[in-house]
């Protein structure tokens, strides 16, 4: 099966549905319609009976994905949720479906990328791989999955190292964080989650939908409290602050915020 879409590539294989962000000229970051068909293919993974487990990767082997693009500036989107794109909804499918969904980093998963990243139930990451967040360096920040989340998975002091201080980790640190389930060289990535992917076609579908509804049971406060986030963050996108972050960026200058506050 294969279905046609513009920055996406989409394809069910031996019980594997393959969700490939195809924005290689622009690390895979997303303008508006990344996000929109992003929605349809999990969408459409998620319900398909034929089905087992959703990988997510990013195409040209250089990033999983760098967020938003940055070309699209947050104050100007408007076509649907809170921040203008339906982040949220992306972050609440991966979530949702009763299938697990594996992403395989290979390159920079960088703010939003690692946000995806940290939200799949899996992680498996080539030794080439980098992850981080740049929010407060660009007049961002995820204030749901992203952060309390991820404090989950690798720690309350670490995630907010991650946050803070905006450094990049290597794939090796992100496996000892706990960032990332497994880490293999770049030419054995294709073939390690296709195991893991072949392991879980041979599981019960509805154990596995269960053991996720109860996984997800214990966290699915942070998805209240990210909605509220988002409605600040919303407002935040409309200060001279937040603008001179993404301003600085495309300029390729170091951003003044103290400046815009």
């Amino acid at each position: 099966m294969t279905q046609e879409y513009e920055d996406i590539l989409y394809r069910v294989e031996d019980g594997v549905a393959h969700i490939v962000v195809n924005r290689p000229e622009r690390m895979n970051a997303y303008r508006e319609q990344t996000y929109f068909e992003l929605i349809e293919a999990l969408s459409e993974a998620g319900w398909d009976r034929d089905v087992a487990v959703v990988v997510i990767s990013g195409a040209g082997g250089k990033a999983f994905g760098v967020g938003g693009d940055t070309g699209d500036r947050k104050s100007e989107r408007s076509r649907r949720g809170t921040l203008g794109v339906p982040v949220d909804d992306i972050h609440a499918l991966i979530r949702d479906i009763p299938k697990p969904v594996i992403a395989k980093v290979n390159g920079f998963a960088i703010g939003g990328g690692n946000v995806i990243a940290t939200i799949c139930d899996l992680t498996i990451a080539s030794d080439k791989s980098v992850f981080g967040q740049v929010g407060p360096k660009v007049g961002s920040v995820d204030p749901g999955f992203g952060t309390a989340y991820l404090s989950r998975i690798v720690g309350e002091k670490k995630a907010r190292e991650m946050w803070y201080l905006c450094r990049r980790y290597s794939a090796e640190e992100a496996l000892r964080m706990g960032l990332v389930n497994a880490v293999v060289p770049e030419e054995e990535l294709d073939a390690e989650v296709a195991r893991w992917c072949q392991e879980i076609v041979a599981r019960s579908p509805t154990a596995i939908a269960l053991a996720k509804r109860s996984f997800n049971a214990d966290s699915e406060n942070i998805r209240g409290i990210g909605k509220l986030g988002y409605e600040a963050v919303a407002l935040y996108y409309q200060t001279d602050e937040s603008k001179e972050g993404g301003n600085a960026f495309r300029e390729k200058r170091p951003p003044d915020f103290r400046s815009k506050l």
